[in-house]
């Protein structure tokens, strides 16, 4: 391989060396090495097993130790003098980390673990290292950075295909192994059944490139969770994601985090199927929910109904009713937003008197979330509001409804 940085690749090479001694005696002295029995699953296929030293756990326990070593600090001095490490530590720690324990958490640690897993444990190999140094260095020296971040998705099926939802959010099909390769904890960490049943298939996923110099990660638990309400919104779904999301940067494991609880807790329901139709309505759905940021009411409506969806009984109308009287009522009350939310979906004389029925007193949750999706496809929703009241009044046609979530509604 061409070294782009010898004195770099020795120096480092030296660290994982003491490393991978130090820990060798940690083992002669009784140390326990874990190891893994994984199960890879795929739908309509045989399982998979995988018998592995989990060696990440094993170092990361004696990170603290490891860092004291002199051959540590050595690294660490010669990482500070290459300006490309330093803005890659500051994108993998974030800018209010200490320098050293930057470079030794976001580079020489994980340079060890690559290193030892390639390696398969702790008899060093140079092949090994130099596969995972020339990683490294791709990452170091590379322009940007690649950020990536996926969670478990249940509830739902593509039937194979890939949902684009736009902003590099999309929903596929998980790879067998997928997870554990790059995060081998991740297996206890995925819902119940996920890759067995055939709504718990998928994964939501996030990629996105980053600015050179960019020192933070995307909001991937927000986003997901925005995605999630949308495909909610959608679909009507039991959709959830989670419970936590792994991230990567520059194809190098970053984080594990957890999922908003909203986004990671699964409403009752049959799973649904994510078909084109909803798929597209979906990404329409997703950049307006940004709308909530600068329209408090709007982002009331929305909170008030995704609660809904865990709630039954006198709470769960409770909610509606407060969805419903936050979207379209305004200062006007509950019955003034059901008589608006008539006219906004209502095609005919006869469809609104009925969707009146079910607006009024305990509003029907699937009509609520219709309202909601109408609302939002709109975008300007005082505009709209404005424009329903002459209609009541005869002023003007009714508001035009979306023509594909017409399709969508139509199944």
């Amino acid at each position: 391989m061409i070294v782009r940085a010898p004195q770099l690749f020795d120096c480092l090479r030296a660290f994982c060396l003491g490393s991978f001694r130090a820990l060798l005696q940690e083992l002669e002295r009784g140390a326990d090495l874990p190891f893994a029995f994984e199960e890879h699953t795929s739908y309509d296929r045989p399982a998979l097993y995988e018998y592995r030293p989990l060696v990440k756990p094993f170092i990361e326990t004696r990170a603290h130790t490891l860092r004291r070593r002199p051959d540590a600090e050595l690294a660490v001095d010669e990482l500070r003098r290459e300006p490309a490490a330093a803005i890659f530590a500051r994108a993998h720690a974030g800018p209010r980390a200490d320098d050293h324990e930057a470079l030794f958490g976001s580079v020489l640690l994980p340079l060890l673990v690559s290193t030892a897993e390639m390696c398969g444990g702790f008899d060093w190999d140079d092949n090994a290292y130099a596969r995972a140094y020339a990683e490294l260095e791709a990452a170091l020296f590379g322009e940007g950075h690649q950020y990536g971040a996926v969670a478990p998705v249940i509830g739902i099926t593509t039937g194979g295909a890939t949902i684009e939802l736009g902003a590099g959010i999309r929903i596929r099909l998980a790879a067998t192994g997928e997870l554990a390769k790059l995060w081998p904890e991740a297996n206890g960490l995925l819902p119940t059944d996920f890759g067995r049943e055939a709504d718990r298939l998928c994964i939501l996923e996030l990629e996105r490139a980053l600015e050179p110099g960019a020192t933070e990660p995307p909001d991937a638990p927000g986003e997901f969770a925005d995605a999630v309400t949308a495909i909610r919104l959608a679909t009507a779904a039991p959709i959830a994601a989670g419970p936590v999301l792994f991230e990567r940067l520059d194809w190098r494991p970053y984080g594990v985090r957890p999922v908003l609880p909203i986004a990671a807790t699964q409403p009752a329901g049959e799973p649904t199927r994510l078909d084109s139709f909803r798929a597209r309505l979906a990404a329409d759905l997703l950049p307006r929910l940004a709308l909530a940021d600068e329209d408090p009411e709007l982002g009331e409506a929305l909170d008030r109904w995704e609660l809904s969806l865990f709630q039954d009984g006198p709470f769960q109308a409770e909610q509606l009713r407060e969805s419903l009287a936050a979207l379209l009522g305004g200062s006007d009350g509950l019955w003034a937003a059901a008589v608006r939310g008539a006219i906004l979906l209502g095609d005919t004389p006869r469809a609104r008197a009925e969707l009146q029925d079910r607006l009024s007193g305990e509003p029907e949750a699937d009509v609520v979330r219709r309202a909601l999706v109408e609302t939002l496809l709109h975008g300007d929703r005082s505009k709209l509001v404005a424009s329903l009241d002459e209609s009541i009044l005869g002023l003007r046609p009714r508001p035009v409804s979306s023509t594909y979530l017409e399709a969508a509604e139509a199944g």
